[in-house]
């Protein structure tokens, strides 16, 4: 006669497991009542309760003083990276635009016997009064050099990009004593973008820009024109992962605020103004991805018309970057 198992057993090639009983009256029994919105801390409220919670710690820690993040505590020298492999800049009107944004340039390339414009001979000229060596070569070789980009004869030769350390920010707000102000971006890939922001950040007392190293623009020459200068003088820093950055700066006393128009905070009712700030940016497709919005403190929305959808990231960052600034001038 077979012998059979226990009546809730469930067969598998191994035979007869034990049965599941004890577990279903224990779902019958119940979880026990829901917790409050605010005890749950992926909820909205939740992170609206944490981060009160936090500046009201910052601002015992202070005693009514003005906040600052603190410093790095990892210790010993960190070396820039940089964004990659020398960058060619080509055709009269986009080197001539270079060259007038002060882009570093390692050289500028000219074919032989090349027509001289007047976008040329400017070029020549800006590139000798910045010690930018000029090399005349064959048109073959300026094909090689550019691959299918149109020349026109003339071409820019850009060295990478050195980024600094997401912690070199907290101590540009440090020696400044002034609250951390810091952008970070999202997968934003456009470099008009990004130029925008740096331009945005350094017009508005922020201490920099921080990118992560994937999916997302990185310092390009187009990113350094439309900054109009303003590359040179705001640190753009690179995160290797975005979500763990966003944690360490999060530990060293920095709010993060991510921007999104479903937020749950208004921007003209923003309390941690004057407290040391990251605030982050998303894509215009995607806004913030969910990791990153986890991430965030709170999440931030700007008041528009409803004939609007949204704004470009660019708009969005600055018009944040001045409510910030406004709020700490006047406090």
């Amino acid at each position: 006669m077979a012998k059979h198992g226990h009546p809730n057993a469930r067969k598998s090639k191994k035979g007869p497991t034990v049965g599941s009983g004890g577990q279903g009256r224990q779902k019958l029994e119940g979880r026990g009542p829901t917790p409050k919105a605010e005890d749950r801390s992926w909820h909205p409220a939740g992170k609206r309760k944490a981060a009160k919670e936090r500046l009201e710690a910052a601002k015992s820690r202070t005693g009514g003083r003005k906040p600052n993040a603190a410093t790095s505590t990892s210790g010993g020298p960190r070396s820039a990276k940089k964004s990659g492999d020398t960058e060619v800049v080509s055709g009269r009107n986009s080197v001539l635009e270079a060259l007038r944004a002060r882009i570093p340039a390692t050289a500028l390339t000219i074919a032989v016997h090349i027509d001289m414009d007047d976008r040329v001979k400017e070029a020549l000229s800006l590139a000798t009064k910045r010690g930018v060596p000029i090399l005349e070569v064959t048109r073959p070789e300026i094909d090689r050099m550019t691959g299918d980009s149109v020349h026109q004869g003339i071409a820019l030769s850009v060295p990478p990009y050195e980024y600094a350390h997401p912690d070199d920010l907290l101590e540009r707000a440090a020696d400044r004593d002034e609250p951390a102000l810091i952008i970070a971006l999202d997968g934003i890939t456009d470099p008009r973008n990004l130029g925008a922001i740096i331009r945005s950040t350094a017009a508005f007392g922020g201490h920099g820009v921080i990118v992560p190293q994937r999916r997302s623009v990185g310092v390009t020459a187009s990113a350094w024109k439309t900054s109009a200068g303003a590359a040179a003088r705001t640190p753009v820093a690179m995160a290797a992962n975005l979500t763990q950055t966003l944690k360490a700066l999060k530990q060293q006393g920095v709010f993060v605020l991510g921007l999104d128009g479903d937020g749950d905070v208004s921007l003209p009712g923003l309390e941690l103004a004057d407290q040391p700030l990251v605030i982050v940016v998303g894509s215009e497709g995607k806004g913030l991805s969910r990791l990153v919005a986890e991430t965030c403190d709170a999440i931030v929305s700007i008041p528009i018309s409803e004939a609007t959808e949204s704004l470009n990231a660019g708009i969005a960052a600055s018009v944040t970057l001045y409510e910030v600034a406004r709020r700490r001038a006047t406090a």
